[in-house]
């Protein structure tokens, strides 16, 4: 067996990258500082990574050079780089907007006849047009931050409000009306979530959504829209918030009702880990997909100077969520300015590049390597496999990809190098993780 690990040192000075080679032996008597491998036990079966197509992206991306675009998508999308297979773009107007817009803003017209996405198609069309080039295999996820103002309660896209409940029907058919004008224009909307964050009441677009109304709107409106429109090959996702409620939220919507309507549940990471949610989900619920629809690292909780701290949190993140059984992960903005934005309430955040729209430079962050990590080894299809470590201090998930490679990504979060050694029945090859890396290990003729 071969194993080529691919390492990435990180400190304050920045990244250190290494790759190196080893030959695994026999080793029967092995029985310290193992990571076992159990390539027989197999559980989910993997989707893919992808980011946020927002328009405050594909503004900044307008100011860019052909050159600078090139490179930002030749790392997210290309086979070279990470070989992201999945965008999420917001329906209509979201936070991370230039300013709010919604394609009826006309509320005697409940026939869409002005219905128009000529404000998406500014900014959000030719960067799709440009990854469209790069990839043919990426898939589309929509999802609506507020529905149009004046379906609303409080009849406004921001702070929370609640759907109307003589809207119902008429936002269904919006929402399909939506998805039917997009795929016109050759974007293959692939799945959609009903609210983003409904928990939260926003000085942005949001909009409340109980479980019981998500589960109502979604059994007795959305689904018999989608049917009617022939649009039910788009996935439906629930919740669409944090992780803390996603089992409660499960069990309140789907029973026999809803979950032949229902393909899974997205989930953000901004409360916490959780990964036990999860995981519950997954037993209970074992036909639910689990997709991480919305990650960043927000200003406001997280400061842009601590990369080495965040480029942690991210691989944390993405380890936790795929042992407890998470089939997709899609990062927030691809792309943002030198101030996390622009922002049309100032919510800013960190993307893995970052445009300084002044000095016409584009800065790769950190985080854009912690990504990398998985979904450049991880492919598309592949399966997790089982695993056992020695130490806490080592974070492990482990894969089997359809081309028979097992891909092994290893988080040293402490400042000390950590002896390991990798082990597949008597077979074993021993390594040290550096101090403050991800490892991954591709092993192949095993």
């Amino acid at each position: 067996m071969k194993l080529l690990l691919n390492s990435t040192n990180y400190s304050q000075k920045g990244i250190q990258k290494k790759q190196q080679e080893y030959t695994f032996i026999t080793d029967k008597e092995r029985e310290n500082e193992l990571l076992n491998l159990h390539p027989e036990v197999e559980y989910q079966r993997f989707e893919g990574f992808g980011g946020a197509l927002t328009d405050a992206a594909g503004y900044v991306y307008s100011q860019m050079s052909g050159d600078d675009k090139k490179r930002m998508l030749d790392a997210y999308f290309s086979e070279k780089g990470i070989g992201y297979n999945r965008v999420r773009i917001p329906i209509d107007s979201c936070d991370f907007s230039v300013e709010q817009f919604q394609a009826v803003t006309d509320k005697e017209d409940l026939e869409f006849k002005t219905f128009s996405l000529e404000r998406e198609k500014k900014y959000i069309y030719p960067l799709w047009e440009d990854i469209k080039r790069l990839s043919a295999d990426v898939e589309v996820m929509v999802t609506p931050w507020s529905p149009p103002d004046f379906m609303k309660m409080n009849e406004e896209r921001i702070q929370g409000g609640s759907l109307k409940e003589e809207y119902k029907g008429v936002y269904a058919e919006y929402l399909c009306r939506y998805i039917e004008e997009l795929q016109k224009t050759g974007i293959p909307v692939k799945r959609m979530s009903i609210q983003n964050e409904p928990k939260a009441v926003q000085t942005w677009d949001s909009c409340i959504m109980s479980s019981e109304e998500e589960k109502v709107f979604l059994r007795d409106y959305l689904y018999p829209a989608m049917e009617k429109h022939e649009l039910t090959n788009v996935e439906i996702f629930i919740w669409d918030h944090n992780k803390e409620r996603v089992f409660e939220r499960a069990c309140a919507i789907i029973d026999d009702t809803t979950a032949h309507m229902v393909k899974g549940i997205a989930f953000h990471w901004y409360s916490g880990d959780h990964f036990e949610e999860l995981q519950m989900v997954k037993e209970k619920f074992p036909f639910l997909k689990l997709i991480l629809s919305e990650a960043c690292i927000e200003y406001s909780k997280f400061g842009a100077d601590e990369e080495l701290n965040n480029v942690k949190k991210y691989a944390h993140e993405i380890i936790g969520n795929l042992n407890a059984g998470m089939n997709a992960f899609y990062d927030w903005n691809i792309l943002l300015d030198e101030s996390g934005g622009p922002n049309h309430v100032g919510n800013f955040c960190d993307a893995p590049f970052l445009y300084h729209t002044g000095d016409k430079k584009l800065e790769e962050r950190m985080t854009l390597s912690a990504i990398e990590h998985f979904g450049k080894y991880i492919k598309p299809d592949a399966v997790r496999i089982g695993h056992s470590r020695y130490t806490d201090d080592i974070e492990v998930t482990a894969f089997k990809n359809p081309d028979g490679s097992i891909a092994v990504v290893m988080l040293n979060q402490t400042e000390k190098a950590l002896p390991v050694t990798l082990r597949i029945k008597d077979e074993c090859v021993s390594l040290e993780l550096t101090a403050c890396s991800i490892s991954t290990g591709i092993i192949t003729e095993w």
